[in-house]
């Protein structure tokens, strides 16, 4: 059973006006780690989103960041309900997604879709293109009439950047960002309002990934869009995002506008993530400080007792190692960070 008792983040005050189409409150998703061969007992639990709450806002693009491991890809798949959370609350559009399946789970995914990482294998290769974009129509009888169902795909492929007369090719025929398109115009079919972009430029040429970019800002734009885009490139979050979350161990540690963040990091993983960012201009570049992070991430299956970050901390000190991690707080208007140093 998923609990829901959970606590509202305080409203953001450049954001109160704004709808909101998401709201994750404590969400969490463990692994459970299993000894035995023929009889198995639990014997632990990989923490890969371990009790996180963030809102995302029509038409918004909210940013994921962090390390590798760190659980976005994972939050993303746990909102959606491709993995059943362990407790917490997803909110989407009024409807609490953890109380539901089956058909009402169904149908609620028309209205949220996901774009995956690795284009190659996101595909069925089996399938034509024509068949992959079409297959969500013909699942959720959107469009009953056959011909109609290939004119829509054909106006998607095109939507997207693709000639419509690809229709019958197979995946190995395109390149990784033409495939890309393709499943992007598979995420556009059920008409979505919100889509999880898990890292959907990082498996791309550098040259493609901002064609790429640029169509989900067009796509956005025009179809009033409202975007969760995971990424681990920092540079292309700021071009992209209105708002980022910084991830660290499963938990959120930093939340607000993006230029807030970028330009005043208040939590100290951040200060290190951003301080690792190339600046284009030689003499900013020179004197900018480094923050050199010592060590290696904890494992999820047992994280240091206190604060996450309490082994690699540049800045920890004894309160670090007795409380369990803060909670998130708002230390200006809209920007929020969870540390005993800046709170």
């Amino acid at each position: 059973m998923v609990s829901t008792n959970v606590q509202p983040l305080t409203p953001m005050a450049s954001q109160a006006d704004k709808e909101v189409i998401l709201s994750v409150r404590g969400l969490k998703k463990h692994f459970p780690i299993t000894s035995g061969i023929v009889i198995q007992r639990q014997v632990g639990a990989v923490r890969a989103v371990d009790g996180i709450d963030f809102d995302v806002y029509k038409g918004e693009t909210l940013g994921l960041v962090g390390e590798s491991g760190c659980g976005k890809s994972t939050t993303g798949r746990t909102i959606l309900q491709l993995y059943r959370p362990t407790a917490g609350s997803v909110n989407f559009e009024g409807h609490e997604l953890t109380n539901i399946k089956g058909e009402q789970l169904r149908r609620m995914r028309q209205r949220m879709q996901i774009i995956f990482q690795d284009p190659f294998a996101s595909l069925n290769p089996r399938m034509t293109v024509g068949n992959i974009v079409n297959e969500p129509l013909q699942i959720h009888k959107t469009i009953p009439n056959r011909r109609e169902r290939q004119e829509y795909v054909e106006n998607l492929l095109e939507k997207v950047g693709l000639n419509p007369f690809y229709i019958n090719r197979y995946p190995h025929e395109f390149s990784g960002g033409q495939r890309q398109r393709i499943g992007i115009a598979r995420a556009l079919a059920l008409n979505p309002t919100f889509i999880v972009a898990d890292e959907p430029i990082s498996a791309l040429d550098v040259s493609i990934q901002a064609q790429v970019v640029n169509l989900l800002e067009e796509l956005q734009d025009e179809l009033n869009l409202t975007y969760l885009f995971i990424a681990h490139d920092l540079s292309m979050v700021r071009h992209i995002c209105d708002r980022v979350a910084v991830m660290y161990l499963g938990k959120i540690v930093e939340l607000g506008p993006t230029d807030l963040v970028y330009d005043n990091p208040l939590h100290p993983y951040t200060q290190a993530l951003l301080s690792a960012v190339p600046v284009p201009d030689p003499s900013v570049e020179e004197q900018r400080q480094r923050v050199i992070l010592t060590g290696d991430v904890p494992s999820p299956a047992n994280p240091p007792t206190g604060c996450n970050f309490n082994t690699r901390c540049p800045v920890r000190f004894d309160l670090c190692f007795q409380e369990p991690d803060p909670p998130l707080i708002e230390l200006e208007p809209g920007h929020f960070a969870a540390c005993h140093r800046v709170t």
